[in-house]
């Protein structure tokens, strides 16, 4: 039997391949789509202008959820489950029931963790972002479905732990959110959809009860330890 050294080992070349697979078909979308951009770009020079002359600026309410200026400590511990005891906080998988789509938004599902781990979804993602304003979990799932790893976080922690977790996901925002979460029973919590076992995989979550410097940590293994490793392989 493989120890857990050797597995992760595994599981990190097989998403570095998923990777580059990923950046070869993003090149090859990039290459037919340079018509169509050089046109969107005009136009978005013509919006840029019209914001400029209308007195148009930057969006606040982004800045007062998000600030900069933040700073990530350094990395200590690399291994989930030490990782996630030092901060604190507790680690949960759960056999996901369901890949469905829902055709609209008022079309709600009940998840069986808070937050979601994954389930059915609306048709469209979330796309990859750092948000003020929180997507519909049924949006954000089906991000995870592909995936994505997701960070989560009270709204109401102090504006250094905000830029703090800002400058996080600025680090590496390679399939990542980073979304606010009013009513959740953690201060920041992380969450990731894995595929195995098929067809509907399993939900993992990390939620932490209370921000500090040591949910870095944690929130770094997790993300090497679940990220690109959704039941969909999109880029």
């Amino acid at each position: 039997m493989a120890s857990r050294k050797e597995q992760k080992e595994a599981l990190r070349r097989e998403r570095e391949q998923r990777e580059r697979e990923a950046r070869e078909a993003e090149r090859r979308r990039r290459l037919v789509g340079y018509g169509a951009g050089a046109a969107l770009a005009l136009a978005a020079l013509v919006v840029v202008v019209v914001l400029l002359l209308s007195g148009g600026g930057g969006d606040s309410a982004s800045t007062d959820v998000l600030p900069g200026g933040g700073e990530v400590p350094r990395q200590q511990l690399t291994e989930l489950d030490e990782a996630a005891d030092a901060a604190g906080c507790k680690l949960e998988s759960n056999r996901v029931k369901g890949r469905n789509h829902t055709t609209s938004l008022s079309e709600r599902v009940k998840y069986a963790t808070n937050p979601p781990d994954g389930g059915n979804h609306y048709i469209e993602p979330s796309d990859d972002a750092a948000y003020a304003k929180a997507p519909q979990d049924e949006q954000v799932v089906h991000s995870m479905e592909h995936g994505r790893v997701v960070i989560w976080f009270k709204p109401s922690l102090p504006e250094d732990a905000r830029a703090n977790l800002k400058a996080f996901y600025d680090s590496d925002t390679y399939q990542m959110l980073l979304v606010p979460r009013r009513d959740m029973p953690y201060e920041v919590a992380a969450t990731a959809w894995n595929r195995e076992p098929e067809p509907d995989g399993t939900g993992r979550v990390m939620g932490c009860p209370r921000y500090g410097e040591k949910v870095f940590d944690a929130l770094r293994a997790f993300r090497d330890e679940h990220r690109s490793n959704g039941p969909e392989a999109i880029p």
